[in-house]
């Protein structure tokens, strides 16, 4: 009798655990952390154009991902992050990019070819930068972002290509419309 009920107790624990794990959670809570994690990142002091993070949140969860130039950054990205309220767990997935001075050449010399063209110099007007530039292992670059139009994404990718000491460019620039 004793073990009988000792088994019902702890199904009937189960069974509430399993219950509150699979709640539906409300769409509200879901949208107002993503905003506020969007919101959170851009304000990042040292959140800088060869930066790029992203950011996924199922329920209560945020993982962050991308690459970032600084430590500091990665550590200050998951701290902001876990400050939202309702966010429960964050899986910081961020990539410190190694510290390389040509890695770091070659960033300024493709921000200068992106931004400081007279077709694309529109996209260095914000102070949060739409285009990322990511160069890893002596000359890797992926471009991220959002761009208006496919010829401005097409743009971005030639003036990348052509600086010397580049392998290779991923292009992986949105546009805007989704055209």
């Amino acid at each position: 009798m004793r073990s009988k009920l000792l088994v019902s107790s702890i199904l009937a624990v189960t069974s509430v655990l399993l219950a509150q794990d699979q709640r539906q959670i409300p769409p509200q809570a879901v949208e107002r952390i993503v905003k506020e994690v969007r919101h959170e990142i851009l304000m990042l002091p040292h959140y800088g154009v060869f930066d790029n993070i992203n950011y996924s949140v199922f329920g209560y969860n945020v993982t962050l991902s991308g690459q970032v130039t600084n430590p500091t950054l990665k550590r200050d990205a998951e701290n902001v992050v876990k400050g939202i309220e309702g966010v429960q767990k964050v899986n910081n997935q961020i990539e410190v990019l190694p510290s390389s001075s040509m890695d770091d050449e070659l960033r300024l010399r493709l921000y200068r070819a992106i931004y400081g063209y007279p077709a694309l110099e529109k996209y260095a007007m914000p102070v949060i930068k739409p285009i990322r530039i990511i160069v890893r292992n002596g000359g890797n670059v992926t471009l991220e972002g959002v761009v208006d139009n496919k010829t401005d994404r097409d743009l971005v990718g030639l003036r990348a290509n052509g600086i010397s000491g580049i392998f290779s460019v991923k292009n992986n620039l949105q546009v805007a419309d989704g055209k």
